[in-house]
């Protein structure tokens, strides 16, 4: 009796404590509430990334635990994906269909109170929000292993869009199935590439069941909904999103295995958050030394170069462009002192966006 009773108070100060709590969560909606409508009266944008970033990075400062910051992270992000439906609920387009990891990178960015529209390519993600059918879009720029993804830098060159915000999302696989039990697998669906990716884990634990390759991860997930023996490899929001549970996770060969995805905007260029990042769009002349001679104003102003990456011009043969990231905001003097030399010796420069930097994988 003496610990049932302490438990049960216990439990009373839980519940006194979740009441304050959703009292200040909506004394916080009704200022979110607030601010929308002066936005709505200045033209403001409604999605703020630098801001959301000091929040969160304030709050991890302050805390004491014994909650982690990467309980704090998930918990807020709510909060604010919340907050932020009161002000306008948003629609961001992504690569579908549900279920995949476009998918999970957009939940991850915007919380679960914004509203996803998949589409069945790149192009399509960003022609939804250059047309004004969504929001915001969310696009695969690079991934550890496999290096960048082209369709995403190529639509950049003709894109008004500027990027608003970036995703560090861990691909974590996962053998999903309608029971959850191993023992009642008899084959394996999933993408090629989701196979390769876990060819040891699957040699060691399931070598007797044929691997079956899906169009996607979620073209998969559907087909262990539909069969008691079959189970998919995928990520962990297609069990939420296809009703199947977990049988194992982290089953991928390289455990740090990671997708870096790009928030694609109408908006202007955000505030700086204090850890910004700028990508930029560049075109040389063809001739010897001119990339060194544009690199150089970069580094006498002490500005990092985080990623290069060149892509042919498809206009002219044996011409490049390079896509450049850069550690820093383009409100930053050192940054525009450096790009205002740049500027001067080369043929285009494009400033693709400053946005903050991805604290690390989620």
């Amino acid at each position: 009796m003496p610990r049932a009773t302490s438990i049960d108070a216990l439990r009373a100060n839980i519940d006194r404590i979740d009441e304050k709590l959703l009292a200040l969560l909506n004394r916080r909606a009704r200022l979110a509430v607030a601010i929308g409508e002066r936005k709505r009266r200045t033209q403001h944008t409604v999605y703020t990334p630098d801001r959301e970033k000091r929040i969160i990075q304030r709050l991890l400062t302050v805390n004491r635990g014994p909650l982690k910051a990467d309980n704090v992270r998930p918990i807020f992000r709510e909060i604010m994906s919340a907050c932020l439906s009161l002000e306008k609920p948003l629609r961001v387009a992504c690569l579908g269909p549900l279920g995949t990891f476009s998918h999970q990178a957009v939940r991850a960015q915007f919380g679960s109170a914004s509203t996803v529209a998949p589409v069945d390519s790149i192009d399509a993600v960003f022609d939804e929000v250059e047309h004004r059918h969504a929001d915001y879009g969310v696009v695969p720029v690079e991934n550890s292993t496999e290096g960048k993804v082209a369709a995403t830098l190529d639509r950049f060159v003709t894109s008004p869009l500027i990027i608003k915000a970036e995703v560090l999302l861990r691909v974590e696989q996962c053998l999903l199935s309608r029971s959850g039990r191993a023992a009642d697998v008899r084959r394996v669906v999933s993408h090629p590439q989701s196979l390769a990716q876990c060819r040891q884990w699957l040699a060691q634990q399931l070598p007797r069941a044929p691997q079956i390759e899906a169009a996607s991860n979620a073209q998969a997930a559907e087909a262990a909904r539909r069969d008691p023996h079959a189970a998919a490899i995928a990520g962990r929001i297609a069990a939420e999103q296809y009703g199947l549970k977990i049988i194992a996770a982290s089953i991928q060969d390289l455990v740090h295995n990671c997708t870096r995805f790009l928030v694609i905007s109408p908006d202007g260029v955000g505030e700086p958050s204090g850890d910004d990042k700028t990508s930029l769009l560049l075109s040389l002349r063809h001739q010897a030394g001119a990339l060194h001679r544009v690199l150089k104003p970069l580094a006498d102003n002490g500005v990092s170069i985080s990623t290069i990456e060149s892509r042919p011009l498809k206009e002219r043969a044996w011409e490049y462009l390079f896509f450049l990231d850069l550690v820093g905001h383009v409100q930053e003097p050192r940054v525009v002192k450096a790009l205002a030399a740049v500027h001067e010796r080369c043929l285009l420069l494009k400033v693709l966006g400053s946005y903050p930097s991805a604290p690390g994988p989620v």
